[in-house]
């Protein structure tokens, strides 16, 4: 039971950082538009497109279970920084304090999936265990 839920666990989370990787290409220019509302203007096409592969790298290291360790570690080190420049509640008049805080919370939560992931690993339902039990044919000579 436990790996079937490490299997469900890290389907749930790449799909936050695929869906967020594609939700920034298919509105490139509105993302563009928020990162520079942040105050993050410099290099800006360079840093989105960079945003985007680490999402959707380290988002599908964890969906397939191939190095999901270094997947975890790229989205960590990606999500914890936009989290705390995208959600300063406590930079916030009072009436967006509350969502923004809430939001910064929720990102937490995620950030501490990852921990989860990056200790234990993908799992037994992953591409890195199927290539490990998969016994090729030796060819005699």
């Amino acid at each position: 039971m436990k790996d079937i839920m490490d299997l469900i666990g890290r389907i749930f989370i790449s799909f936050i950082f695929i869906f967020d990787a594609i939700d920034s290409i298919i509105y490139y220019g509105a993302t563009q538009e928020k990162m520079m509302d942040f105050g993050l203007i410099w290099q800006k096409d360079i840093m989105m497109s960079a945003s985007i592969f680490i999402l959707l790298f380290g988002g599908i290291l964890i969906l397939v279970g191939y190095r999901s360790s270094l997947g975890a570690i790229l989205l960590l080190l990606y999500w914890i920084p936009i989290t705390l420049v995208a959600h300063s509640f406590w930079n916030d008049i009072e009436p967006f304090r509350r969502i923004e805080s809430q939001l910064f919370i929720r990102n937490i939560g995620i950030a501490g999936g990852l921990l989860i992931i990056l200790v234990n690993g993908s799992g037994k339902y992953s591409i890195k265990k199927l290539f490990a039990t998969t016994k090729v044919k030796q060819k005699i000579r």
